[in-house]
C-alpha cells in the first residue's frame, strides 16, 4: 500500500480504473465557507491517489474529467457532502455515483451507526482510526499521519459496496438504492443553493 500526493490535480495518465472510491477534506462542513483543501482517491488496488488543493484553485482538468466520465463510477461515503464540495470548488458534477452511506441506511435498519468506521468493522472486519479527523486541513504541508488518514477514508470502500450490494440484492432494495445515487448530484446541487435547511421535501 502506497500514498501518492500531487498538487493541485491529478497527473495527465493516472488511470485509477472503471470505479474510484473518493473522498473530500475539507476546513469545516459548509462549503461556500469552508474550503476544500484534499481529495482522496483509490481505484481498489490498495493505493491512495492525493491532490492537495491551493488556496484559490478553481481547476483540475484532469480530476474534472474522470469525475465527470460517464464510465467510471465515482464511490463516496455521504457523498452528499463531497459531491457538492468538488462542484462548488471546481464546478464539475461527479456522475454516475454510489454512496455507502445512503446503502447502508437502506439495508441496515436495525441500526443508527451508518459512519464509515462501523461500517467497516461490521462489514469488512476493518478497524481504522479517526484521530485525525479534526485536524488542519489546510496546513501547507500535512503530515504522514493525515495522510494515512485521508487514505483509510477510500483504501476499503470497494470492498464495503461488495458487501451492501449482496444486502442491497438480498432485501429487494438494489433499484431504489440506484434511484438514490443517481439523485445525489441534483441532491447536492440543491444543497449549494441553500435548500438545506428548510429541505426542499418538507412540508
Amino acid at each position: 500500500m502506497a500514498n501518492f500526493l500531487y498538487k493541485n490535480d491529478l497527473p495527465a495518465g493516472v488511470d485509477l480504473g472503471s470505479i474510484v472510491a473518493i473522498d473530500c477534506e475539507t476546513m469545516g462542513l459548509n462549503p461556500h465557507r469552508d474550503r476544500l483543501c484534499l481529495i482522496q482517491m483509490s481505484g481498489g488496488d490498495g493505493n491512495c491517489h492525493i491532490v492537495q488543493v491551493d488556496l484559490g484553485q478553481t481547476e483540475a482538468p484532469n480530476l474534472c474529467k474522470m469525475l465527470t466520465d460517464p464510465k467510471v463510477l465515482k464511490l463516496f461515503h455521504f457523498g452528499r457532502f463531497d459531491i457538492a464540495a468538488l462542484y462548488n470548488a471546481f464546478g464539475a458534477l461527479a456522475a454516475p455515483v454510489y454512496c455507502t452511506k445512503i446503502a447502508s441506511k437502506m439495508v441496515r435498519t436495525f441500526t443508527d451507526r451508518h459512519g464509515l468506521k462501523y461500517l467497516l468493522q461490521e462489514m469488512v472486519g476493518v478497524d481504522i482510526s479517526k484521530q485525525q479527523q479534526q485536524s488542519d486541513w489546510g496546513a501547507q504541508t500535512l503530515t504522514d499521519a493525515q495522510l494515512d488518514y485521508a487514505a483509510s477514508d477510500v483504501l476499503y470502500l470497494h470492498r464495503l459496496k461488495v458487501e451492501l450490494d449482496k444486502r442491497l440484492a438480498r432485501e429487494g432494495r438494489a433499484e431504489l438504492a440506484q434511484s438514490c445515487f443517481d439523485f445525489l448530484p441534483t441532491r447536492a446541487r440543491l444543497d449549494l443553493l441553500g435548500w438545506i435547511t428548510p429541505d426542499i421535501f418538507e412540508h
